[in-house]
């Protein structure tokens, strides 16, 4: 490449791996979002648990994951495991680093939606002779995901911004390709601004979704 390549034609140039790179990113953030939305409510049960030791156990691992950053927890996950015998690839380890610190957050947007149901839906129930799961399941959850899709949205939105962390495991995610594409050109602010671009394909109409929906519960309630 030459200094004089116009700027178009060097995005063009590297488009392909950079669009490669984003399909690793959506697919990272995807499957690490089917893993810790499910992970993120159990959490969320264990701390609610009038067990102590299972909600003392929830509240330290939602903690946990809160409290470090996902780097961090990457890190531990794909250096630290070896220690123990336990040997996975940088696409794996960033699945579990990014589900757990992802399933820590939903956790508490779930319990805040949950709590925000009045109390009076759960003896609704009992008087109707519902039993305690079938309340929760059928009256209490749903009425709590009214109030907490756009929540999730945003944590989402967040989630899928992280999976730049994985380049630094070698993960070839968008930001991995924008750094080779970087260092064989040397034009890194060209570079960047274009993985910044790819990355708005996603999180703009993501955020705007979520604004709109955030309208629409309000007007419904």
């Amino acid at each position: 490449m030459t200094p004089q390549e116009p700027l178009l034609q060097f995005w063009a140039d590297g488009l392909p791996n950079m669009l490669h790179g984003l399909q690793v990113s959506v697919a990272l953030a995807g499957v690490s979002m089917i893993i810790g939305l499910p992970l993120g409510l159990l959490f969320c049960m264990m701390v609610m648990s009038r067990n102590r030791f299972v909600s003392a156990l929830g509240l330290v691992i939602v903690e946990i994951g809160r409290g470090m950053p996902a780097l961090i927890i990457l890190y531990l996950v794909y250096f630290g495991l070896p220690s123990f015998g336990v040997l996975l690839d940088s696409f794996p380890s960033a699945i579990i680093a990014l589900a757990w610190n992802y399933s820590c957050y939903c956790s508490e947007i779930f319990r805040a939606g949950i709590q925000a149901v009045p109390h009076g839906q759960n003896e609704a129930g009992d008087a109707l002779g519902l039993d305690s799961n079938v309340t929760f399941l059928y009256v209490i959850l749903p009425q709590a995901f009214r109030s907490i899709i756009p929540a999730l949205l945003g944590q989402t939105i967040l989630l899928f911004q992280d999976t730049s962390l994985a380049y630094t495991v070698a993960v070839p995610e968008l930001m991995k390709e924008a750094y080779t594409y970087g260092s064989t050109t040397f034009q890194y602010l060209r570079v960047f601004v274009l993985a910044g671009l790819c990355y708005a394909v996603i999180t703009l109409p993501a955020s705007w979704i979520t604004r709109w929906l955030e309208r629409r519960l309000a007007l419904s309630y």
